[in-house]
């Protein structure tokens, strides 16, 4: 019988308690899951720990034109004036797994707490779609949302991109290519522990968290491989954004990351380089927290706690 993982003292006794039930029910190793199979165990799994769906005036089914085709997308919205602060939204799930539903609570949530109009994206997934495709999903709804921003009832001027995990780096990517193709303005980066570097897992929370925290050195091999078509890839700042060679004049940033999370370290490094750049930014490691702590809410206080950071974030400045 396998011995139980050995983990730190300082682990929140939440997650530990979780990563002991999932532990428990003796789920196959990602890595040795065919994508199709991964995606069906991840959307099982999502909506137990997702909690229950916020009540929310609107949500509504869309599509957006795209260059592989139409991107389905999620709009949230609760009783607000307009126009209102936006946000493009952009699920985790190493750019495999994923999709509307397996995020539905957690947007729904920012939409409700900050008074936000949020666009959530179900941008291509790799390995049918390889990078950059949710790339260029995710640019050509944040190119869409700001177009269409009288009809959204929208302020183009507050149109921010976020997303977690994978989609924080393509949040980051997408603030990048804005950035450099002069526009659309975007008014802000939220990036919840984001993927910075896919290049490199030999930071020290990569060693440290490599196995029985959830996400593995494993897991994050095995997303790589599929999202990247060639190793080569790997260093283009568009898959890759901590290897960007200048983040000046980037939007402000709200960086969220987790103390047990492999990922942590490569984020923390991306909020590094952008305070070195000028940006203005806010970073907030999550004391006991593990990687994806934000959508799982049925068990993780913290949860709720980032969720109202996020919201207060989003929120316009007083006049």
């Amino acid at each position: 019988m396998p011995q139980p993982p050995v983990r730190s003292d300082r682990l929140h006794p939440e997650a530990r308690a979780l990563l002991d039930r999932l532990d428990a029910e003796g789920a196959p190793p990602l890595e040795t899951l065919a994508p199709a199979q991964a995606r069906t165990l991840r959307a099982a799994r999502s909506a137990r720990l997702a909690g229950p769906p916020d009540p929310i005036a609107r949500v509504e089914d869309l599509s957006v034109p795209g260059l592989g085709g139409d991107i389905p997308v999620r709009l949230y919205a609760d009783d607000a004036p307009s126009p209102r602060p936006a946000l493009v939204y952009l699920h985790g799930g190493g750019f495999v797994l994923g999709d509307l539903d397996t995020h539905d609570t957690l947007c729904r949530a920012i939409a409700k707490l900050s008074g936000a109009l949020v666009l959530s994206v179900a941008y291509r997934l790799a390995p049918e779609h390889r990078f950059p495709a949710a790339v260029d999903d995710a640019h050509a709804v944040t190119l869409w949302a700001f177009n269409n921003a009288d009809t959204l009832g929208i302020d183009p001027h507050l149109l921010s991109v976020g997303g977690d995990s994978a989609g924080g780096n393509l949040a980051t990517v997408i603030a990048l290519r804005c950035r450099d193709l002069g526009g659309p303005p975007i008014a802000s980066q939220i990036l919840l522990y984001p993927e910075a570097d896919l290049s490199s897992l030999e930071t020290p929370s990569h060693r440290d968290f490599a196995q029985g925290y959830g996400l593995t050195r494993a897991a994050l091999d095995w997303f790589n491989a599929h999202y990247l078509a060639s190793p080569a890839h790997a260093r283009n700042p568009e898959a890759s954004p901590l290897l960007a060679p200048v983040l000046a004049n980037l939007p402000p940033a709200l960086i969220l990351t987790a103390e047990f999370d492999p990922l942590r370290d490569e984020a923390e490094a991306y909020a590094a380089r952008l305070r070195q750049a000028g940006v203005a930014v806010t970073l907030t490691r999550y004391p006991g927290m593990i990687h994806g702590f934000m959508v799982m809410r049925a068990d993780l206080s913290a949860a709720h706690e980032a969720v109202a950071e996020v919201a207060r974030f989003l929120q316009p400045p007083p006049l």
